[in-house]
């Protein structure tokens, strides 16, 4: 299927609205257009007084941006959802067998399942984890799973966030938003409600202390201000009732990590940390990172606080692993994946390079280890030039890269400056591991603004929704 033919949230292929949409749908052909923009100019204002942004790399220090906000939602039917969440829930539980496997007995190795070179040779995967027991054996505490809509309407996971998946606090500011500027939109609908995430994770963040531990201390770690997410550690920080703290706000004594204070040094049992791993101890890891803790690995090993997510989470969501997943999901569980991947082609094997050097206008290409909509190429979107170099990339370092076809993203109705306009989109939910495997029912919406644009990272110039999900 061509980018050109997409299945729309709103309307059918006869141009009939679907029947969930229906009251928002009369909702909004009543709205008169100048109203809306009067919404959101108001809606920009209240980002901007509250300081709901966040910094693009490469710009002078302390710059900072405003995620574009859309006022329309996208809205998810009860019985949909339940399918989605379902297998939102297997395809974490998978992910988090494999990392504790690889990590001890390594069986999935041995079966045959994946390439022993793909995971040990990996750059995500971490050699001082090996048999290092977390509690619970979960890893991945904080899943962040971007799942797109293609063809007639089914959804497929493109990518899994493990390591430090942000955009969490736009979720629950988006909902605020929307209730703020439409309250009365809200009795038109039973929207399940998202604002108890934070409850839920500092729930989950707890539950996972170290072993005898029964009132333990949380903090979230952050890199500092000039991080581009630092809105949402200090957001998430301030929701959970808990200290948000930098690496040298904490020292490790006697294998054990205190955070200093006014009352002296106060011990820390669980942090969520927002630091990747190579900047988490400078007597580890790269010894010029000045954010992290210096000993704090031999605290961890030891078994003497919980990190979350768990240093090496990130080899389980390194794109050359994607493509193995749904045989994770078989190996595991013994069941059948409740959701799809993205056909992908590992350009490491010679056959699916050629397959794609031969295809690059149609595909869209990306670095194993890429982010935020960097290091890529869609092939339609692209110039010959572009394509071309490329093209010469790829035969230089074809195990850098994977690619797949270029997915007809959904579309949802979408407030541009022309008017009301269709805008691809993707959903980010986000996924809790602890004592069980949970979520709110909602994510991140985010949206292409460009027309016909596929990239929807706000670093790229994409916007966010609410997203809606329905009550039954």
């Amino acid at each position: 299927m061509t980018v050109e033919h997409f299945y729309n949230e709103m309307t059918d292929a006869a141009g009939k609205v679907r029947a969930h949409y229906a009251a928002y749908a009369n909702w909004l052909a009543e709205m008169p257009p100048e109203r809306l923009a009067q919404k959101r100019a108001e809606a920009d204002a209240l980002f901007h007084r509250y300081g709901i942004t966040f910094a693009v790399y490469g710009e002078n220090a302390g710059t900072e941006r405003l995620i574009p906000f859309d006022i329309i939602p996208r809205i998810i039917p009860a019985q949909e959802w339940r399918t989605l969440a379902a297998g939102l829930r297997q395809r974490v539980k998978a992910l988090n067998a494999f990392i504790r496997d690889i990590y001890h007995d390594q069986e999935i190795l041995k079966a045959g399942h994946i390439p022993r070179e793909q995971v040990l040779d990996n750059g995500q995967y971490r050699r001082v984890m090996q048999g290092v027991d977390v509690p619970g054996g979960i890893y991945a505490h904080i899943a962040g799973v971007d799942v797109v809509r293609a063809g007639e309407g089914e959804y497929y996971v493109l990518e899994d966030n493990l390591r430090v998946p942000s955009g969490v606090s736009y979720m629950l500011e988006n909902r605020k938003m929307m209730m703020r500027l439409f309250p009365r939109l809200f009795s038109r609908y039973r929207v399940a409600p998202v604002e108890r995430y934070p409850d839920m994770l500092l729930k989950m963040l707890r539950s996972v202390a170290p072993t005898g531990v029964t009132d333990p201390t949380v903090v979230v770690l952050t890199p500092g201000a000039y991080n581009s997410a630092y809105f949402e550690h200090a957001f998430l920080a301030q929701q959970m009732g808990v200290e948000l703290v930098e690496g040298q706000d904490m020292f490790v004594k006697d294998e054990q990590v205190f955070m200093r204070t006014t009352q002296g040094p106060q011990r820390v049992d669980v942090i969520y940390r927002r630091v990747d791993d190579d900047f988490l101890d400078p007597l580890a890891f790269r010894p010029d990172s000045v954010l992290g803790v210096p000993g704090l690995l031999g605290a961890y090993r030891a078994g003497r606080v919980t990190l979350s997510n768990a240093i090496g989470s990130g080899v389980a969501d390194d794109k050359s692993i994607y493509p193995y997943v749904p045989e994770m999901i078989r190996f595991y569980l013994g069941e059948e994946p409740l959701l799809h991947n993205v056909p992908t082609y590992m350009c490491r094997k010679k056959d699916d390079l050629a397959y794609v050097l031969d295809r690059l206008p149609e595909l869209v290409v990306k670095e194993v280890h890429g982010a935020g909509g960097y290091g890529m190429l869609v092939g339609p979107a692209a110039t010959k030039a572009e394509i071309e170099s490329f093209r010469r990339i790829l035969v230089e370092h074809p195990e850098r890269y994977i690619a797949q076809p270029t997915l007809a993203l959904s579309a949802c109705p979408t407030f541009v400056e022309s008017g009301i306009a269709p805008r691809h989109i993707d959903l980010r939910p986000f996924v809790l591991s602890g004592e069980e495997v949970q979520l709110v029912a909602g994510g991140l919406t985010r949206v292409a603004l460009r027309e016909g644009s596929l990239v929807v990272n706000s670093s790229q110039g994409g916007g966010t929704k609410d997203t809606w999900v329905l009550e039954a």
